[in-house]
């Protein structure tokens, strides 16, 4: 069930925070959850956690590939390991741990990537992924999921618990804009409406779906019917919700926190090419590394606001 936020409420808790009340809800009521760290215990607000619970929550220092390697470890006791480290680091830095102790193995583990894309904000260049959805969504038994908001995040990791197989969550670790109201529930695999219209569809996640409600309502402005689609699973993408809103407006703008390449934009586009050939845009990162910056300085400096995509939508119309 989905229900939108209140017009102007953010008093969410940082998202960083919902990770750490899930982890010491789990652990309190007896599950088998095991939370892994590659050294970012405060990074996470996971250092209280480890505190009142220290065989349950394991910081493994800055090993990330060796991470990886002990989370399919303990899944083969039967454990539920969460790892969290950044976004950077949990792809690019263990990418064969990925393949082969968690995909190719079919091991049971959550990846928690967190300070997605231009987030990392203040680490830079280095620290700021790009390329990680496409990375991941390459391997054959993945999950994909970028949240949304702290209601979000807090409904998938409740679920995750409970599920089997590796799956990748993408977030930041501060306050998101709220989104969806407390209580909201969603469904792995399906994209969310957020708003309906006839003119052209707008297909966004992480922290560019509040971008494309703002784009939306601006063009409204013009006398444009805009529809946006929270696309928070990448892989499997919502391939028929994609097609429908294809059909209905004739056109589609991407927006994403990550490269154009192999990310939401090239998802929606083999859709597409597939099943029902409509003009497209794709707004996200273009062949560009990251740099140091307060995140809307780099939002606009990559391209990522609903100027951006109201820009790209004027386009196709």
């Amino acid at each position: 069930m989905i229900k939108s936020a209140p017009a102007g409420q953010n008093d969410a808790p940082e998202m960083r925070k919902v990770y750490a009340s899930f982890v010491t809800k789990q652990i309190a009521a007896g599950s088998s959850i095991i939370a892994l760290e590659a050294d970012l215990m405060s990074s996470m607000a996971m250092d209280s956690v480890a505190r009142a619970w220290p065989q349950q929550v394991i910081n493994c220092g800055i090993m990330e590939a060796n991470v990886i390697g002990i989370a399919a470890g303990l899944s083969l006791t039967g454990r539920k390991p969460f790892v969290h480290t950044f976004t950077a680091f949990a792809s690019r830095r263990c990418f064969d741990q990925l393949f082969m102790a968690l995909d190719y193995a079919r091991n049971n583990v959550k990846v928690i990537a967190s300070d997605a894309g231009i987030t990392a904000c203040h680490n830079g260049g280095t620290h700021m992924s790009f390329e990680d959805m496409g990375i991941v969504r390459g391997l054959a038994h993945s999950v994909v999921l970028e949240v949304t908001d702290a209601v979000m995040f807090d409904d998938l990791l409740h679920q995750l618990i409970d599920l089997d197989g590796f799956y990748w969550v993408r977030t930041i670790r501060k306050q998101a804009p709220a989104v969806y109201a407390p209580g909201s529930t969603f469904t792995i695999g399906k994209g969310n409406v957020l708003r309906d219209g006839d003119d052209i569809t707008l297909i966004a996640n992480g922290i560019m779906v509040t971008e494309a409600l703002e784009a939306a309502r601006q063009l409204e402005q013009e006398g444009i019917s805009a529809a946006v689609i929270d696309m928070f699973t990448l892989k499997p993408v919502d391939r028929m919700l994609i097609k429908n809103y294809a059909d209905k407006t004739g056109r589609i703008v991407t927006c994403e926190n990550h490269s154009i390449h192999n990310g939401l934009g090239s998802a929606v586009a083999e859709v597409l090419v597939e099943t029902c050939p409509v003009p497209m845009r794709r707004v996200g990162v273009k062949e560009r590394y990251g740099q140091v910056g307060t995140q809307a300085f780099l939002q606009q400096e990559y391209g990522l606001t609903a100027q951006d995509i109201v820009l790209a939508a004027r386009e196709l119309l």
